[in-house]
Formats: structure tokens, sequence, C-alpha cells
């Protein structure tokens, strides 16, 4: 312990402050509330990176699940439709991030069956492309989704459509295009009928509830178009989506229009972030609240140690080196602090899978039922910058919290301190 006595005399009187004192009821009891007020730190920051984590992901887990059944840009012309799609694909193939693209044919229609009518967004595709820019062809839990055949007519629904429209493979349903058609009786709609030959389960209920497959051909004829509306690209890495999408924009010919999965979904990211953020306030009110804790604890220390404070006044100590010393003292309790939060906070984090089926069997409850939420254990993304940015924000606060109390004890008189002594 040679290193401890070779401190400057402020750091070596600090770190025996923050040390539980023995010598009075007194001092144990400020012992006592500073190691609350750390117990107070290291709860809120590790509070505060383990609901960090498991909101990242449940956000990671719903873009995937997105994701899964939207391409990464979609490339699509002002005029509704790209009849020559493949000068189009080889176009934007040429790009080092593109991985994969494929034409499609989309629009809302109204599905009826007895005496049911939904309305849903129907994607034509070509069954042997779609692979490459999406992950339907793994999300089908009933039929292929080759059976799309061009001229067949049939149809592949999400998971959570079929059972509201109790339909089974092979069933038949009937599509009404908004575009009517134009009789010597007036303009009547167009129907289509159509075979179930396949259910896919993407996860998400917006889509498992409200798209539809079927071929690209089919959906050229129910909507009437020349050719496919669009393109669904795939690139390398989706973070860089909407750089890819600018890249395009500004380099592709003609009149089309270019967007990311980010645009698509802007509502949706606008409010997990409103969210996160929100919840990142709360979180640190309850570390700001134990930080300041210390003021308590500071302010009892100062005055149960005036007339030591006097004595090294007396010996020569500056107001600045008192000062100083309370700084420390609280500085170390709050780091002390941060560092078993963030220690513990990443623990579990890390550990979310494991320790909350053991909570759940422990106490017998299930916090994610699968017939409700689709995903039955807690997600969790821990993210490195979040855990920094925590860790400081606990220390500074904690800084913060020392001010005030040393700047009392620097200004203590050692004459009046030492006279009721």
């Amino acid at each position: 312990m040679s290193w401890f006595h070779n401190l400057p005399f402020e750091w070596t009187i600090g770190l025996r402050y923050t040390r539980a004192g023995r010598r009075s009821a007194r001092n144990s009891f400020i012992s006592f509330i500073s190691l609350i007020s750390m117990a107070g730190i290291a709860l809120g920051v590790a509070a505060l990176i383990v609901v960090l984590s498991v909101m990242n992901g449940f956000q990671k887990e719903v873009r995937d699940r997105m994701l899964s059944v939207l391409a990464h840009v979609e490339v699509f012309d002002a005029s509704g439709s790209l009849p020559d799609w493949q000068s189009v694909a080889a176009e934007v193939q040429r790009h080092a991030l593109v991985r994969a693209a494929a034409p499609y044919v989309e629009g809302q229609v109204m599905v009826t069956r007895e005496d049911s009518v939904r309305g849903i967004m129907v994607r034509g595709i070509l069954p042997d492309q779609e692979p490459r820019v999406s992950d339907v062809a793994h999300q089908i839990v009933s039929g292929k989704l080759t059976e799309l055949r061009s001229g067949e007519f049939n149809i592949v629904l999400g998971s959570a459509l079929a059972r509201s429209l109790r339909l089974q493979l092979g069933d038949k349903i009937t599509l009404i295009a908004p575009q009517g058609q134009v009789t010597p009786a007036g303009v009547l709609p167009r129907l289509k009928q159509f075979t179930v030959v396949g259910v896919f389960e993407a996860g998400h209920y917006e889509y498992d509830s409200s798209l539809a497959f079927i071929h690209m051909s089919d959906g050229q004829t129910l909507f009437r178009l020349p050719g496919p509306s669009g393109l669904r690209l795939r690139v390398t890495d989706m973070q860089l989506a909407p750089e890819v999408a600018a890249e395009l924009a500004a380099n592709l010919p003609g009149d089309l229009y270019i967007r990311d999965w980010s645009q698509q979904n802007r509502n949706w990211f606008a409010a997990v972030q409103t969210e996160k953020r929100m919840m990142f306030i709360i979180l640190t009110l309850i570390i700001a609240v134990a930080a300041f804790n210390l003021v308590s604890t500071l302010v009892m220390t100062v005055t149960d140690k005036q007339a030591d404070i006097a004595i090294l006044r007396t010996l020569g100590a500056s107001p600045g080196s008192v000062m100083k010393i309370f700084v420390i003292q609280g500085a170390l309790v709050g780091l002390l602090g941060t560092g078993i939060g963030v220690l513990l906070g990443v623990l579990v984090a890390l550990h979310v899978d494991v320790i909350v089926p053991f909570v759940e069997a422990l106490f017998r409850v299930e916090f994610l039922p699968r017939d409700i939420y689709l995903i039955s254990a807690l997600p969790s993304d821990l993210r490195w910058p979040d855990v920094w940015q925590i860790g400081g924000m606990a220390v500074v606060l904690a800084f913060l919290a020392t001010l005030y109390p040393s700047w009392r004890a620097a200004r203590v008189r050692p004459a009046e301190a030492l006279r009721h002594e």
C-alpha cells in the first residue's frame, strides 16, 4: 500500500473519507448513506442499459421481420408501370452494393369469401426471382411459393388473413380490383377468382393480415398493366439502403422514383425513436436522483469534518485543496456506482435469454405469450455506444452533485470551526 501514501494529500484524505468510518455512529451513518447513493447509481445505470438493450432488441426483431417481406430499396416509374424492367435491372445491379433485383406488381384489392370482405395489398412476383430479394419462400407454412404459375391465378396469403377468412389450401376467393371495367351497362368492378395454394407467416401482424402474393403476369392482368410496377432490390447491408437509394436516384435515367425501407415505415421508426428517447429520459431521472443523494452525503460529511477542515487550513491547505478532497470523495462514489451498474447491466443484457425463462419458471408467469406477441423470448441487442453514453452521463451527474458541498467545505472558517470543538 506504499502507493497510497505517495498520493497527493487531497487524494489520500478523499480516499480515507470514502471508506467506512468506525470512529462514531455518525460516521457509520454517513458511510451507509454513501453506500445507498452508490447502489442507487448502480441500479439506475443497470436498469437503463437493460431497458435500452431490450428496446433495441425489439426494434431489430420487428425490423428484420418487416424486411423479410419488404425490399431494401424499390424502384418504380411515375406512370405506375415499368415495361422495360430488364434494362433498369441491369443498370441498378451495376451498383457495387446492390446484390439482387426482382420485378413486382403491387396494388390494393378487396377480397371476398362468402359474407366476409377485406381490403388487402396484392403483390405480383416471379416465384423463381423473389427469394433473391425477400425471405417469403422460407416463411411458407403451408403449400409452396412455386405453385404461383402464370395464367393459373393462384394466390399465397398471410397466415392471419387466412385464419380470419377461414381459408385452407384449394379454397377459392374473389379479388375485386378498384379499376373499373367500362360496359354498356356502366362501369363495373373487375372481379377475378383465385385459388389458395399457400400460406406464409412473416411474424409481423400487419403483413400476415393484409398481404397476398400472386404471379406477376396474373397481377398485370388483374390491374391491366403493360409491365411490372417496378423493381425490388436487396443490398449487401440494409443500413446502407438510404445511401444506395440516393445514389441510384442521382444516376438512373428516366422519370423513376426510388425509396428505401426506412421511408416506407417512417412513422413506425419515428415512434420507436420517440419512445426510446422518453424511456431514456425517465430512467435518467432515476440515476439523477441517486447521484444527487451524494449532495446530502457530502453535506453531512462536511458538517462532521469541520474540525478536520479547520486543521488542514491551519496547516496551510488552500480552499481549492479542501474542495478537491470532497470532489474526489463524491466522484469516487459515482465512479464505483457507475462501474458496478455498467457491469451488472451488461451481464443482464447479454443473458436476458437465460434470466427471463428462469424468472418465468420461478414465478410461473409468461411475459410474452406466443399467441399474442408472436415472440416467445425477450430479444436483447446490447450496443456499446449506449453503454458508454449511460456510463459517462452517470459520472458527470455524480461530479456535478459534488460541487456545492465541496464549495461549502472550502468556505469553512478555521477559527469558528475550532471554537466549537
